[in-house]
C-alpha cells in the first residue's frame, strides 16, 4: 500500500501528469512521468489508471495492486515532487509478475533519460 502522501488522487493531477510528463509505452503498462525541481518536504507520487478494457472489476483491481506493489520501491528514486501516472494495458490482466516488473522499470527508466535532440 502506497502512504497518502505518495497517492494522486484529485483528476487535475493526473491530467497534468499525462498532459506535461514524458511518456513511454512497454508491452503491458504506459507510464507518464512528470519530473519537477526536488522539494525537501514533498515526496513522489503515483496514480494508477486500469480501465475497464484490461478486464472486469476482479481483474482490474488484481492488476491495480500488483502495480501499486511494484511502484512503491521505485518511487523513492525519483526527485521529490515528481509525478507518475501508470496506464495498464489489457496485456497487464494476462502479464506475470516478474513480466509486469520489468516492462514497469523499463518504461520508468526510459523516461527518465535525457531526451534526444532532433
Amino acid at each position: 500500500m502506497l502512504a497518502a502522501a505518495q497517492r494522486m488522487r484529485r483528476s487535475t493531477d493526473f491530467a497534468a501528469t499525462i498532459r506535461g510528463g514524458r511518456r513511454v509505452g512497454r508491452g503491458t503498462v504506459v507510464v507518464h512521468l512528470l519530473l519537477e525541481e526536488p522539494v525537501h518536504a514533498s515526496t513522489a507520487r503515483a496514480g494508477f489508471v486500469v480501465s475497464k478494457a484490461v478486464g472486469n472489476a476482479v481483474v482490474r483491481n488484481k492488476v491495480r495492486r500488483r502495480l501499486r506493489h511494484l511502484v512503491r520501491p521505485l518511487l523513492a528514486e525519483l526527485p521529490g515532487g515528481s509525478s507518475v501516472v501508470v496506464r495498464a494495458l489489457p496485456k497487464a490482466a494476462e502479464a506475470s509478475f516478474a513480466t509486469l516488473s520489468g516492462d514497469l522499470e523499463a518504461a520508468l527508466m526510459a523516461a527518465r533519460k535525457p531526451r534526444r535532440q532532433r
